[in-house]
């Protein structure tokens, strides 16, 4: 694999080049700046990994000059939300924040030349998309940006209310990424009690506790290779967040009751409807925390934004129930659909479920008529 590195620190230059001459696998060419890369690159080049901030042509400037020819990975001492998003945006895949152990860099490069072997030797593959059942702008919108993201392993904070579907997303960023046959495991922090959930994560040694009869793999070691997916992140009790930053940072977890560590390679999407900034305020959140977490903010919009779907779902949720219950085929009377269009739905695509299973269930036809919903009651 032929790697171009653009750096004008010298010293860090150096470094990058010296540890790489380890790997007979990689072959280095760096440039102290951009405009020296753009000349001196040519088609035998497999990556290019950059600097941000260069004099002269910074290394966003640089990746839109490349203009997709290359598979980048961005490495930066002073990341921005922005510039994490325009990198993603124009396709970067990977983003590290100095400074980053050369095992982390390492592995980016290695995850990166198995997806070109594999992109080079398999077949095409449509895109997954099972899990949503239905199709708007909105959504459409939003799985733009979530497909981008998918090529990379940048941090995903997914935002929305209660009941828009984060675990669906997540799943299908999962589904769609390098890491597809690799395990997804996701966790609700809220449903964890607070005493359990850092044996919970991180896994425990036999003996580390009065109860540990045995030695248990946490959910890190158990997601390895794959996505590990957070739910309700803002739930997590303060004094286990420095222990899932070090993680993160270090890209290794310690048992409880052990003496070492355990090398991981994961990529973590986490989801809250909690407000994080209200939290790191109040003292109840790590700033340092959101923000590694929070490299990409992908915002899931509620279903009263989505309209377009609603009927979609309601008719795609009915079919599969009369189908779980042994019913015959039902439907929707022009009444019940306008009561289902017209109805706020505060509880968004987990409501409208819930209320479409009980009036399978209940109505006397197989149509379903609007007194059926029981949604004036929900008002």
């Amino acid at each position: 694999m032929k790697i171009a590195i653009v750096e004008d620190d010298i010293n860090m230059r150096k470094s990058l080049e010296i540890a790489m001459s380890d790997y007979k696998e990689f072959e280095v060419q760096t440039f102290k700046h951009a405009k020296d890369a753009l000349k001196g690159l040519d088609n035998s080049f497999d990556l290019v990994i950059t600097d941000i901030n260069m004099p002269g042509m910074d290394g966003i400037e640089l990746v839109k000059e490349l203009k997709g020819r290359y598979e980048v990975i961005i490495m930066t001492g002073n990341a921005t939300l922005s510039k994490a998003i325009d990198s993603i945006h124009l396709g970067v895949k990977d983003f590290l924040l100095k400074p980053f152990d050369v095992d982390a860099l390492i592995g980016a490069i290695k995850r990166e030349s198995k997806v070109q072997i594999v992109q080079k030797t398999a077949p095409k593959t449509k895109k997954t998309t099972s899990g949503f059942l239905g199709k708007s702008d909105a959504l459409a919108k939003v799985l733009n940006i979530a497909d981008k993201a998918c090529k990379t392993d940048a941090s995903i904070l997914l935002l929305g209310q209660s009941g828009v579907g984060k675990e669906v997303f997540a799943s299908y960023i999962h589904k769609n990424s390098p890491r597809a046959k690799k395990p997804f495991i996701a966790i609700n922090m809220a449903a964890i009690p607070d005493n359990l959930i850092e044996s919970e994560l991180f896994g425990f040694e036999k003996g580390a506790f009065t109860d540990a009869s045995e030695a248990k793999a946490g959910q890190f070691e158990l997601a390895n290779g794959g996505t590990l997916f957070l739910d309700e992140i803002g739930e997590m009790p303060y004094g286990v967040q420095a222990k899932l930053l070090r993680a993160l940072q270090e890209k290794e977890v310690r048992r409880l009751g052990a003496l070492k560590s355990i090398k991981i390679d994961i990529r973590v999407v986490s989801a809250t409807n909690a407000n994080l900034d209200e939290k790191i305020k109040d003292g109840a959140f790590r700033e340092d925390l959101y923000y590694r977490l929070n490299t990409i903010p992908l915002y899931i919009p509620p279903l009263k934004e989505r309209k377009d779907e609603i009927l979609q779902i309601a008719e795609a949720t009915c079919k599969s129930n009369c189908e779980k219950y042994g019913f015959k085929l039902k439907s929707f009377s022009n009444e019940a659909k306008s009561e289902l269009l017209d109805y706020n739905w505060p509880g968004n695509i987990r409501e409208l479920i819930s209320v479409v299973e009980r009036s399978v269930i209940l109505s006397e036809t197989l149509e379903i008529q609007r007194d059926e919903l029981f949604l004036n009651v929900r008002k």
